[in-house]
C-alpha cells in the first residue's frame, strides 16, 4: 500500500520548515523523540558538526552553534525519563568569580526563557532539563534553540570579561 504523505525519516526538503518537518514527525499514536531532536540539530548545527552517542536507553547528542558546542541528552521514552540540553561558555575558576556570579544570576532573571546558568564540570554552562512526561516537538525545539543561542550570545562577552 502507498501513501501520499512522506515518510519523516527521509524528508529532506528546502521547501519544508523546521516546524513542518517536526509536525509531520509527531503525527499517529505517539511523539518519537529521537527523530524529533535529530532534525531539530540538523536544522541548527554547522559544518555537518553532529554527533551521536546510543547506549541502550539513551542518547548523547553533540553539534557545534556558532562558537559554541551543543549537548542534548535524553535518558529514554518514559515519563520519568530526562532530556536535557546544555553548552559550556566558560571555564572556571575566574579572574573575578563573585562578579561573574552575580551577572549570571541577573541574567537567569531576565534574559534565559526557560534556561538558566549553571555550574557544571568546572565551567559555567547554559541548560534546560524536564522530565519527558508530555514533552512535545515544539518544546524540544525551543529548548535547543534557546540554550544554543543564549550560549553562543554570551560565550565570548563572558569570556572576553571573565576568563583567566
Amino acid at each position: 500500500m502507498t501513501s501520499d504523505r512522506p515518510d519523516p525519516a527521509t524528508v529532506v526538503s528546502d521547501s519544508m520548515s523546521s516546524e513542518e518537518i517536526l509536525e509531520e514527525l509527531v503525527e499517529g499514536t505517539g511523539i518519537n523523540h529521537v527523530e524529533v531532536i535529530e532534525t531539530v540539530i540538523a536544522s541548527l548545527q554547522q559544518d555537518e558538526s553532529a554527533m551521536v552517542s546510543h547506549t541502550q536507553n539513551s542518547y548523547l547528542w553533540k553539534f557545534k552553534y556558532g562558537s559554541v558546542e551543543v549537548f542534548v541528552q535524553l535518558t529514554g521514552q518514559t515519563d520519568e525519563d530526562t532530556f536535557k540540553v546544555w553548552s559550556a561558555v566558560l571555564k572556571l575558576p575566574t579572574k573575578n568569580d563573585a562578579g561573574l556570579m552575580r551577572r549570571l544570576l541577573e541574567m537567569n532573571w531576565s534574559d534565559t526563557f526557560e534556561a538558566s546558568f549553571g555550574i557544571f564540570d568546572e565551567q559555567i554552562v547554559v541548560l534546560s532539563t524536564r522530565t519527558v512526561a508530555e514533552l512535545s516537538a515544539g518544546e524540544v525545539s525551543r529548548l535547543i534553540t534557546v540554550v544554543a543561542t543564549i550560549a553562543d550570545d554570551n560565550d565570548e562577552a563572558l569570556q572576553q570579561e571573565f576568563a583567566n
